[in-house]
C-alpha cells in the first residue's frame, strides 16, 4: 500500500477562521470522497476545531485534528515571529511536515511570518540560493506559473535561472500530461532589450532548454502574459508582485464594471438573460479563488500561502493545491530539474 499524501492545514490563520477554513475542509472531502489516498492534519484549538466541525457534520476517517493553543496574529512582524510564534498552530504545521509526518503545509495567516518560519525550520535547499513564491495565472490555453510574486525584491541572472527551474518542475508536477514552456518577463520581446541581467539569464536559458527539461522562449512582455505562448513566467519578486497586483485589480475592474453596464437598465437586463451562461463562463475564467495559493519553492518541503481574505471555496481550491503538488511529486521534480542546471 502506497504512502498517504499528508497535508498540515493551520485552521487558525486568515479572516473568519476557523470558519472558513473548516468549511473548506468539508468541501474538499465531499468533492473527494471516493479517495482514500490522502489525511488532512488540522492544527488549531482543538475545542473550537471539533465544535465547527460537528457543525459542519464532518465525518471522515481522513482528518486528524491537532490541538495547538495559540495563533499568530496579523500584526506579528516577521522580525519577531522566531520568538513569539513558537507553538502556534502556522508554527506547528512547519514543525510536523519537519519531522515527515506532514509532505506540505498550508496556512492562510501572516504571510511574513509564514515565509520566515517555513524557512527557518524547513530550510533552504543546498542547490537553491533564494527561495521563490509562485502564483497561478490563467492563459488562453490553460495556465500559468508565474515567480517570483515577492519573496525576493532584488535578483541576480543565478536566481531567475534557479527560479525557471523550480517554476518549469511546479508547472510538471500540476500539468504532467504538458510540456513546461519558460519565459523570461522583459519590457521587449527583441533580444538586445532588458537590463544585463536579463541577458545573462536569457543566455543560460537558452543552453538549459531541452525536451527532458523545459522549452525556453525567450522574453515575454507583460501584455503577452496571458496568452499562452508560454506557460512558465520567470522575473524578480519587484516586478512579479507588481505584475500580479495589476492583473487582480485588472480582472476585479472588468467584471466589476461588466456587471454595471448589463444591469443599468431594462434592454441589458433582458440581454443578460440571452447571455447569461456565456457570462457565466467568463466570470467563472476569472474567478480569482480558483487560484488562490502561492507556494513557497526552493526549501526542503512546499508551503502553500493561501490569501488571508478569500473565503472557504478559495480555502478549498487551495487545498486541492496540495493535493495535487505532492501527488505530483513535486520535490522529485525540482531535485531532477536543478540537478540539470548545475551540470551545465
Amino acid at each position: 500500500m502506497s504512502k498517504k499524501i499528508s497535508i498540515a492545514i493551520d485552521a487558525m490563520g486568515g479572516d473568519n477562521s476557523p470558519y472558513k477554513t473548516l468549511e473548506g475542509i468539508k468541501i474538499f472531502l465531499d468533492k473527494n470522497k471516493d479517495k482514500n489516498d490522502f489525511i488532512l492534519n488540522i492544527f488549531g484549538k482543538e475545542d473550537i476545531i471539533n465544535k465547527k466541525i460537528e457543525e459542519f457534520k464532518i465525518k471522515s476517517n481522513s482528518i486528524n485534528v491537532i490541538n495547538s493553543n495559540t495563533v499568530v496574529s496579523d500584526e506579528e512582524t516577521p522580525m519577531t515571529a522566531v520568538k513569539s510564534s513558537k507553538n502556534t498552530s502556522m508554527w506547528n504545521c512547519i514543525q510536523h511536515q519537519l519531522e515527515g509526518k506532514s509532505d506540505i503545509s498550508l496556512s492562510a495567516g501572516n504571510t511574513g511570518v509564514l515565509l520566515v518560519i517555513s524557512r527557518m525550520i524547513l530550510k533552504m535547499m543546498n542547490e537553491v540560493s533564494k527561495p521563490a513564491l509562485a502564483g497561478l495565472w490563467p492563459n488562453q490555453n490553460g495556465m500559468n506559473v508565474v515567480l517570483d510574486l515577492g519573496a525576493n525584491i532584488e535578483c541576480n541572472d543565478e536566481n531567475l535561472i534557479d527560479f525557471a527551474e523550480l517554476g518549469a518542475a511546479l508547472y510538471k508536477s500540476l500539468f504532467p500530461e504538458e510540456k513546461p514552456k519558460v519565459a523570461l518577463l522583459n519590457v521587449g520581446s527583441e533580444e538586445i532589450k532588458g537590463t544585463e541581467m536579463l541577458k545573462a539569464a536569457s543566455k543560460k536559458l537558452k543552453n538549459l532548454s531541452s525536451d527532458d527539461n523545459f522549452i525556453y522562449k525567450g522574453y515575454i512582455e507583460g501584455n503577452n502574459i496571458m496568452s499562452g505562448e508560454s506557460n512558465v513566467i520567470i522575473t524578480d519578486g519587484f516586478t512579479g508582485n507588481i505584475a500580479l497586483k495589476t492583473a487582480e485589480g485588472t480582472a476585479r475592474f472588468i467584471t466589476k464594471n461588466l456587471k454595471k453596464s448589463l444591469t443599468e437598465n431594462i434592454i441589458t437586463k433582458i440581454s443578460l438573460i440571452f447571455s447569461y451562461f456565456s457570462l457565466k463562463r467568463f466570470r467563472d475564467k476569472l474567478d480569482p479563488r480558483k487560484y488562490n495559493g502561492a507556494i513557497f519553492l526552493g526549501l526542503n518541503g512546499p508551503v502553500v500561502k493561501s490569501h488571508g481574505g478569500i473565503d472557504s471555496i478559495g480555502f478549498y481550491y487551495s487545498i486541492d493545491l496540495c493535493y495535487k503538488i505532492i501527488k505530483g511529486n513535486l520535490m522529485s521534480q525540482i531535485k531532477k530539474n536543478l540537478k540539470h542546471s548545475k551540470s551545465v
